[in-house]
């Protein structure tokens, strides 16, 4: 079973959440916090701000870990760190993504109340997360291991 280490972020504006669409016609089509593979020795805060610059063209300063996130499916395992992280500067440009094969087609900010319809990852972010998120996430939380859906 091959196995993936992956980061991401989970940035906030005041109240809103950074969110990006993965969409591949009859394939996938769901929003998520920016994020993707650690690379060589590479922290992982550092790699979780990367890929938000990456996917947004955002600059983001990751914080404390809030999620520990794990799926499997047919390819393998992929263990996932979910940091929390404040908006530094920038504006959200998904057209210079270095990344081969990426899908994403749009990002933008969200509040509770205006997370976009169909899938969001991780799945907390529909409801627990902006409790989580009140009491300071005093150590990250484990999320169930999950079967992939994409």
């Amino acid at each position: 079973m091959k196995h993936r280490i992956s980061a991401g972020v989970l940035a906030m504006r005041g109240d809103e959440i950074l969110l990006v669409r993965h969409y591949r016609p009859g394939k996938h089509d769901f929003w998520a916090g920016p994020g993707g593979g650690v690379e060589g020795n590479e922290e992982l805060a550092a790699a979780a701000e990367r890929e938000a610059f990456e996917e947004t063209g955002l600059r983001v300063a990751a914080k404390s870990m809030a999620y520990i996130d794990e799926l499997v499916d047919s390819w393998g395992r992929i263990v996932k760190f979910w940091f929390l992280a404040d908006y530094l500067s920038g504006e959200i440009d998904v057209t210079a993504n270095p990344a081969r094969g990426e899908s994403i087609s749009e990002a933008g900010w969200f509040t509770r109340q205006t997370l976009p319809t169909g899938h969001v990852f991780p799945e907390i972010l529909r409801d627990g997360f902006w409790q989580d998120r009140l009491t300071g996430f005093p150590a990250p939380i484990k999320l169930p291991l999950r079967t992939s859906i994409f």
